[in-house]
Order: structure tokens, then C-alpha cells, then sequence
């Protein structure tokens, strides 16, 4: 009965563990076919499997060279049942192959390792029934029903591991569609593959034979009963936190590139802010001049002399109504923020003509103690945005009304701008926490211009806050819009770093 309980254990532990496979892969890998026939075919297919090497290859006196059979069959079978089951296959496959074969023969070690508490279980049961505290018929039931509890406590503590031992790789491992270059493949590869080969050098060892009589290592060696889990244990964390140290090492070139991005943007933004202060203000001299000169010139020119040459005076006229198309056509009381605006408009209308563009309630007072290119960073980004749902709006539903408008408004100390757009109601959560996921086609630099006025509203003792409203974008009908608003509060009194005593810095402050 015995036996019976331990073979049934052992099936049931094969088919427990092609559940384990199918969840583990499909969390990374997407299927060609529907999910739950799959999820049913890796269980089905992998627990027979299994359980016909466990006994078409059994571990005899080739037990080293039997293992390694058995290990081939299972990396060969879950590279053909990947290839043909999900799509996309990566380098991340590798790496998914590989932990699994090793979590699986590591976790199988330590839920086995209970087995040695049946040596001393036995020894007090026969302790017991020497005393005579058991009879005989007792004793034996006793003894078979140790045993197979036993080997069910094994089986689910082996299975209960390696699920949990997955679950934790999946959950560590967010970057999923992250692109594995050679070197990441080996930095992540390795502990697997440590883990598989120390499995592999306790099946060879683990088992001796002395005098015609097979003997544990244990029996040998008593200390190894506490090295072995420790050392298994070990193999198990550093695979599950390689994958953590990993995901640490992308978010952090992520971050580096970020900050990098960042910087260049700030370096080529006050090169900008400079010359458009510097074009702003001889463009206004040289219209005030010019002004000056066509009036006296028109003043000098009689109503005489304009009867005879009524060319010369169209002329003049038309001169001055040129002039006057100078005239930045948004003042908000910032030269670089008229300028990107007046920019921006243009673009967008270039675009879609029939856009409405607001930004009338845009002022920025004298008293504002905040940087010009800070602005240009904060405005640049938030119209750039606003303008990319615009158009996205316009591709997908043609007769949408589209419209950007912003403003601003003080609280106390502090500033608030806000730029409010049309768009499609598409969003997909958020990327980052505080950064709204993207719908492009590049999603490796997405959200760095979201993240840099988070960090230039931060400077400034604030924050950026975003909220749809409106159409959802899911359903079918197209003749509605959604509503995006993206909130920026700053102090106005200035942020850290800001020295307004600073005769050159405060030239770059709104005034």
C-alpha cells in the first residue's frame, strides 16, 4: 500500500509541476492559440512526460549518467513545446528553460530532505513497540502509514516551493518585454545554471554502494544533513534574486539615460531661451524703430502728395500692417513662453487647421521667482503632449473637435498652470506610478518628458497631476471626445538652488 501511495504521489507531483510550467510560461510568452487549451496540454503533456522517464530511465548503478538522460529529455521537450505553443520566442526563453529545470530539481531536493525525519520517526516507533506500548499488528499499520505520509508531505512541500519559487521569479522579473543583450542573458543565466549542475553533482553523490548495500551520503557524512539545505537554499535565492538584481540594473540604466536626456534638454533649452530673448528683443527695437520711421514718413507725406501716388501710399499702409503681423499673438507676460506658444501654434494648425487654441488665461505675474528655461521645460513638454492626443484624436476620428487651452491662476504661494486637450480617451494605465502609459510604438523613451516636469515641478516645491474625463475610447462610437488635463503646481517664491540675490541668475527668472 506503501508503494502504491508513493507512485500515485509521485504522478500526481509530475502533473502539479506541468501546472507550475504552463503558469510560469505564460506570465512571459504569448500563446498562438487560446490560453486554456494550451494550459491544459503543457499539464497533460508534461506529467506524462515525466512520468514515463521516471520509469523508462530509472537511477540504477548509471544513476550520474541516467539523471543527465533525464534532464536532456525534459530541456529538449520544453524547448519544442515553446516553440510551438507560444510566439515571439526570445533570448528571455533561455533563461525561462533553464529556471524552471533548476527551481524543479532544487525544490525536488529540499521537499525530500523531510525524508530524513522518517529515521528518526521509525526508530521511536520501534523504540515504542519494543516497550511493548504497540502490538505487532499495530506497528505494522503504523510503519506504512508513516511512510506514506511522509512521501505525501513531500510531494507537496516539493510542489508548494516551486510554485512559490516561480511566482517570485515572475513577480521580480517586471520588464518582461525587455530586450536581453548576450551579457544580460549570461548575468541571469548563470545561477540557473549553477543550480542545475549542483542537482546533477547530488544525484552522482548522493547514493553509494558499500559491501552490496546502497548507502545515503547522509549516513556517512551527518553534517551534510544541514550543509546540503543550506546549500540549496542558497542556489534558490540566488536565482530569485539575480532575476531582482537584474530588473535593479535596467531601472537604473533607464534612470541614467533619463537623467542624461535630461540634461541635454535643460543645456539645449537655455541655448534656445538665450537666443529668443536676444532675437525677442532686437526684433522689438528694430519694430519700434521702424514704426517710429513709417509714421513720421507718413506724417511728412501730405494728403496732397498721397492724392498723386496712391501706390506710395498703399505701399506705406501695407508696410505697416506687416509690422504689425510681427506682434507675438499670445503675451503671457514671459518672453519664452510667448515664443513657444506662437511656435507650438503654428505647428499644430499646421496640422489641423481647424484646431482651437486658448491660452488668454495664461499670465505669468512679475512677481513669479521661476526660471525661464524651468518654464520652457514644463510648457514645452505638457504642449507637445496635448498636441500628440490632438492628433491621435484627428487620425482616429476625422470630425472630432479638437482644442488645447491652458491657464494658470495663483493659491497663496503657489502657481498653477494648467493645459487642457482633446483626445481619443485611450490610456493604458500607467507605465511608472505618476506617468501615464503610452500608445507609441517606442515605449523604451516614453514618459521621459513626463518625469522631467515632475522633476522641474519638484525643484520648485510641487508636483504634476494628471485626469481624463470623458469618452473612453473603447467603444465603437467615434463621435465623442475625451478630455485630458494635466495640472502643475509650482511655489512661486522660487525652488531650491534658486539664489535671488544672484544678480545673473535672477535675468533668468520671470520678470
Amino acid at each position: 500500500m506503501a508503494e502504491q501511495i508513493t507512485v500515485l504521489c509521485e504522478i500526481i507531483g509530475y502533473f502539479l509541476q506541468g501546472y507550475c510550467l504552463q503558469y510560469f510560461l505564460g506570465l512571459f510568452l504569448e500563446s498562438r492559440y487560446p490560453r486554456r487549451r494550451i494550459n491544459v496540454f503543457i499539464i497533460l503533456s508534461y506529467g506524462v512526460l515525466k512520468t514515463a522517464i521516471a520509469y523508462l530511465i530509472s537511477y540504477d548503478e548509471r544513476g550520474s549518467l541516467n539523471g543527465l538522460y533525464r534532464l536532456s529529455l525534459q530541456a529538449v521537450f520544453l524547448t519544442v513545446l515553446t516553440f510551438c505553443l507560444y510566439r515571439a520566442v526570445k533570448a528571455v526563453t533561455v533563461f525561462l528553460i533553464t529556471a524552471f529545470l533548476a527551481l524543479s530539481e532544487i525544490c525536488f531536493f529540499i521537499g525530500y530532505l523531510v525524508m530524513g525525519i522518517s529515521t528518526v520517526l521509525l526508530e521511536l516507533e520501534l523504540w515504542l513497540f519494543t516497550q511493548g506500548y504497540i502490538a505487532q499488528a499495530r506497528f505494522d499499520r503504523l510503519i506504512r502509514g508513516t511512510a506514506a505520509s511522509l512521501q505525501i508531505l513531500c510531494c507537496v512541500l516539493w510542489v508548494l516551493l516551486l510554485y512559490l519559487s516561480l511566482r517570485r521569479v515572475a513577480y521580480y522579473f517586471k520588464e518582461k518585454d525587455h530586450e536581453m543583450q548576450k551579457t544580460e542573458l549570461l548575468f541571469i543565466l548563470t545561477p540557473s545554471l549553477a543550480g542545475l549542475l549542483l542537482c546533477v553533482l547530488l544525484r552522482i553523490i548522493m547514493v553509494t554502494v558499500e559491501d552490496g548495500k546502497p548507502m545515503l551520503l547522509y549516513d556517512r557524512f551527518p553534517a551534510l544533513q544541514f550543509l546540503v539545505p543550506a546549500i540549496l537554499l542558497l542556489a534558490l535565492s540566488s536565482i530569485v534574486y539575480s532575476v531582482r538584481l537584474f530588473q535593479d540594473m535596467i531601472l537604473l540604466s533607464r534612470e541614467r539615460s533619463r537623467l542624461v536626456i535630461l540634461e541635454q534638454q535643460i543645456d539645449t533649452l537655455q541655448e534656445h531661451i538665450k537666443e529668443i530673448d536676444r532675437l525677442y528683443s532686437g526684433v522689438r527695437s528694430i519694430k519700434h524703430d521702424i514704426k517710429n520711421t513709417l509714421a513720421v514718413l507718413m506724417s511728412l507725406f501730405s494728403e496732397d502728395k498721397a492724392e498723386e501716388s496712391p501706390e506710395l501710399t498703399a505701399y506705406l499702409a501695407e508696410l505697416n500692417r506687416s509690422f504689425d503681423k510681427l506682434e507675438f499673438r499670445f503675451r503671457t507676460g514671459n518672453a519664452v513662453a510667448d515664443a513657444l506658444l506662437n511656435m507650438k501654434y503654428h505647428e499644430i494648425t499646421g496640422r489641423i487647421p481647424k484646431l482651437v487654441f486658448e491660452a488668454d488665461d495664461l499670465v505669468f505675474q512679475e512677481d513669479i521667482r521661476i526660471r525661464s528655461y524651468d518654464i520652457g521645460i514644463i510648457l514645452g513638454n505638457a504642449l507637445d503632449n496635448a498636441m500628440e492626443g490632438c492628433v491621435r484624436l484627428i487620425q482616429r476620428q476625422p470630425n472630432a473637435e479638437t482644442f488645447i487651452r491652458l491657464r494658470s491662476f495663483r493659491r497663496g504661494k503657489y502657481f498653477f498652470l494648467e493645459v487642457e486637450n482633446s483626445f481619443d480617451g485611450r490610456l493604458s494605465g500607467e507605465c511608472r506610478p505618476g506617468v501615464p502609459a503610452t500608445l507609441k510604438a517606442d515605449k523604451q523613451t516614453h514618459g521621459i518628458g513626463f518625469e522631467n516636469m515632475k522633476k522641474t515641478a519638484e525643484k520648485y516645491g510641487g508636483t504634476v497631476d494628471y485626469f481624463a474625463e470623458g469618452n473612453s475610447g473603447e467603444t465603437k462610437d467615434l463621435s465623442g471626445y475625451a478630455i485630458f488635463t494635466l495640472s502643475v503646481m509650482l511655489n512661486a517664491k522660487g525652488g531650491m538652488g534658486c539664489n535671488q540675490n544672484d544678480t545673473e541668475k535672477k535675468q533668468q527668472y520671470t520678470c
